[in-house]
């Protein structure tokens, strides 16, 4: 017979691992696991990604300059430039909680709550130097081997801290290495609950940032896929709401890249998504 501490302990997990967005499962979930980070902190984290090689084994602790970051980002070489940096590798050494989902030598199933760094160190000289957690190691060397492709120099001129994380989502989900010139397919579906996660993250305490639909399609969705409409001209988005009834409770973004020849074949979305009835949204 199962006490009643016992059941509580374990209704208690379950509801914790129901929260599907919260963990991390395999490679590409990195993609979506960082939606508090702001677009200078999204980028400084893509810098450190970029050192890791598919060769690298364990514990490998990567050193860098700050001018190098600095250079990458388009930063003049200030005393406030080091500030911003200095700050931004500070709240990425706060943010970047992670939830695992393992398994038990027993098979109990559990929760391992990590961080993706175990070492980040600023020295005085304008080194910095860095190390990811061991728990996370396995996830980072697979998303470099697997998908994560960028180069650094495609994801410095991009604005949004929103187009950064439905840049990742739509790498994620086209599975394959990342080429400008010849761009994945994707579908990226979720309830609004999970969208917010991806693109809000989670606040201090844990909780997850929900906005109105409606906000939330203009304020963050439509911000992230005109600035891809600039970047990725030959590519159609086409947004998709999910209803029960009246109310909007996920989207499902369907991305289709087309030729230059196909250009007058190919109806343009965006406007029709940002002017579609805001009644939609109640």
């Amino acid at each position: 017979m199962i006490s009643a501490s016992n059941k509580k302990a374990k209704n208690t997990f379950e509801e914790l691992l129901s929260r599907e967005n919260y963990l991390v499962t395999q490679a590409n979930d990195l993609a979506k696991a960082f939606g508090n980070l702001s677009s200078l902190e999204h980028k400084v984290l893509d810098y450190c990604f970029s050192h890791v090689k598919v060769q690298d084994t364990k514990n490998i602790m990567y050193t860098d300059n700050l001018l190098n970051l600095m250079h990458h980002l388009g930063l003049t070489r200030s005393g406030d430039s080091y500030k911003r940096i200095a700050d931004a590798l500070r709240s990425l050494n706060l943010k970047t909680a992670l939830y695992l989902r393992t398994i038990e030598p027993d098979g109990k199933r559990a929760i391992l709550m990590t961080h993706l760094f175990d070492h980040v160190k600023v020295i005085e000289d304008s080194k910095f130097e860095f190390r990811f957690s061991q728990d996370v190691e396995p996830y980072i060397f697979q998303l470099k081997e697997s998908f994560y492709s960028f180069k650094l120099s495609e994801l410095a001129i991009v604005k949004s801290k929103y187009t950064l994380t439905l840049m990742k989502l739509w790498n994620a989900r086209g599975r394959g290495v990342w080429n400008p010139r010849n761009l994945p397919n994707a579908t990226i579906e979720g309830s609004l609950e999970e969208w917010e996660s991806w693109f809000l993250g989670s606040d201090d305490k844990g909780n997850l940032k929900q906005w109105p639909a409606g906000r939330f399609k203009q304020k963050v969705l439509m911000v992230a896929l005109k600035e891809l409409d600039r970047l990725y001209p030959n590519v159609m988005y086409d947004l998709l709401l999910i209803k029960e009834k009246r109310r909007v409770v996920g989207y499902r973004l369907t991305i289709t890249p087309f030729k230059k020849h196909e250009l007058g074949q190919i109806d343009v979305v965006l406007d029709r998504m940002e002017n579609s009835n805001e009644s939609d949204f109640v």
